[in-house]
């Protein structure tokens, strides 16, 4: 390797644990680095590049709004954002959409919606139920509302107003917001991501939309993670026939051009007025192409069928492969949205699989996480658990 990837920059702040490789350009699922090794591309910039790289229909729209705007003010009216609009709710059975340019964004305002929603019910110090092992950014707000303790470590008095729960325990919800007039809203992510691929029942789902309705509480769906076809469906949530009354979006709405969402619904779409809530870079002409490309491009090439099929058909091999080995707890997911649990620790597998030119992740310290493009084929797939196999097999025999 050379010494341009073996050292870290000395200018950047050293926030990341990165793999000693530096990536140069892609093609579908597969990317190259500086020194011209080629990878298969099992992580997707972290379930971002729905339409894996280089896309044939993506980069000339792009290149076509860049020379006409790129950013402009939300002064202004932006078609876009109307466009835009317009197709997530009619995808969602929502009603309205604010945009901005991250997860966390759209969970910050997501949080926000929930307090102001209590506050305009005289309810003065509003409480939003949140759940362990969640995952929603990493800002003062979201990093309380997560699960995981050593995101929140070190960056006290924390922010009060959360009560966490467990992962489908619809008694241990019952018994932790009984007689608490403050509870304005539950949030929670259909399928936790960076907790370790946990899904959500369906059932549970269901209840909790029950409650919230029978208490008057917003139902908040985190799909930063799960939304805009991972699963096989346009929302996690649509597993369930449910419709929340917020939903956040972000990662694969834009197919790698950064965007976020909030998509609301019924009571919770007015909440927000003129001045309460903002984002200067927010809906801007070049992230709202990407996202109308992303959308037009998944339903013309049928991506919300291929990838309940894609992912079916890879989460069997990994079964077949590596299901039995001693060491693997369980292999779940849904569409390309999959988490393999190990009985141990195996972060050092995000650098050996890049050695062996497999790019994935490791998540809540025990999980392999795949979360490759949509567009992955089942010659991909059967690539990815032959490449994957013997690694597993190693670390499991350490």
């Amino acid at each position: 390797m050379t010494a341009f990837i073996e050292a870290a920059s000395p200018h950047v702040m050293n926030t990341y644990g990165r793999v000693p490789i530096a990536l140069e350009r892609g093609q579908g699922c597969r990317v190259w680095d500086v020194n011209g090794k080629e990878y298969l591309d099992a992580l997707g910039g972290i379930a971002v590049n729905t339409l894996g790289h280089n896309h044939p229909r993506l980069v000339p729209a792009l290149q076509k709004q860049l020379t006409q705007l790129i950013h402009t003010s939300n002064y202004y009216h932006v078609p876009g954002q109307e466009t835009l609009a317009k197709l997530l709710v009619e995808r969602s059975a929502m009603t309205n959409v604010f945009f901005c340019n991250t997860g966390l964004e759209a969970n910050e305002a997501a949080i926000k919606i929930a307090r102001k929603f209590g506050v305009d019910q005289g309810i003065a110090r509003p409480e939003i139920v949140v759940y362990d092992h969640a995952f929603h950014g990493r800002s003062i707000a979201t990093m309380t509302a997560t699960g995981n303790p050593k995101v929140r470590e070190g960056f006290g008095p924390l922010l009060e107003g959360f009560i966490r729960v467990a992962p489908n325990d619809y008694e241990g919800l019952l018994a932790a917001t009984e007689g608490n007039a403050n509870i304005t809203a539950v949030m929670m992510e259909p399928i936790q991501g960076e907790g370790g691929l946990h899904p959500m029942r369906v059932e549970y789902l269901k209840q909790v939309r029950a409650l919230c309705d029978e208490r008057g509480w917003l139902l908040i769906l985190d799909e930063v993670q799960a939304g805009m076809g991972r699963t096989g469906k346009w929302f996690a949530y649509q597993w369930a026939d449910i419709v929340p009354d917020v939903m956040t979006l972000a990662k694969g709405l834009g197919s790698g051009v950064p965007i976020g969402a909030v998509v609301a619904h019924g009571k919770a779409a007015e909440v927000l007025k003129p001045g309460n809530h903002g984002s200067t870079f927010g809906g801007n002409p070049l992230a709202m192409c990407a996202g109308i490309e992303t959308i037009r491009i998944m339903e013309d090439d049928g991506l919300l069928a291929h990838t309940a099929s894609v992912g079916e058909y890879l989460r069997a091999a990994l079964r077949t492969q590596l299901g039995a080995l001693e060491g693997v707890v369980d292999i779940r997911g849904q569409g390309l949205m999959i988490g393999i649990e190990l009985n141990k620790p195996c972060g050092q597998l995000i650098g050996q699989a890049a050695q062996a030119g497999l790019l994935l992740s490791v998540t809540a310290d025990t999980v392999i996480r795949l979360v490759p493009p949509l567009i992955l084929t089942e010659a991909e797939a059967d690539e990815i658990v032959a490449k994957l196999l013997p690694l597993v097999q190693a670390v499991l025999a350490a």
